[in-house]
């Protein structure tokens, strides 16, 4: 895990996003999750945002927020 981040954390979470091309479904952002190493609390998560199109990193935010 890389420093300073933690498990659950939306930062955490955004981390293993880099890379996503928006606007992304949620779908694309576990696959993108995955292929940046996402440990399965960081799965979890992703796999609970709302089933939408998101425009952006705060979109995903968001509903990060909405879920936890």
């Amino acid at each position: 895990m890389t420093r300073g981040l933690g498990g659950r954390s939306p930062a955490n979470i955004t981390h293993h996003l880099q890379g996503v091309d928006f606007p992304a479904q949620r779908e694309d952002l576990v696959t993108q999750a995955q292929a940046n190493g996402a440990e399965d609390d960081v799965l979890e998560v992703i796999r609970r945002l709302p089933e939408q199109e998101y425009e952006s990193m705060a979109d995903v935010t968001k509903g990060v927020g909405e879920v936890e």
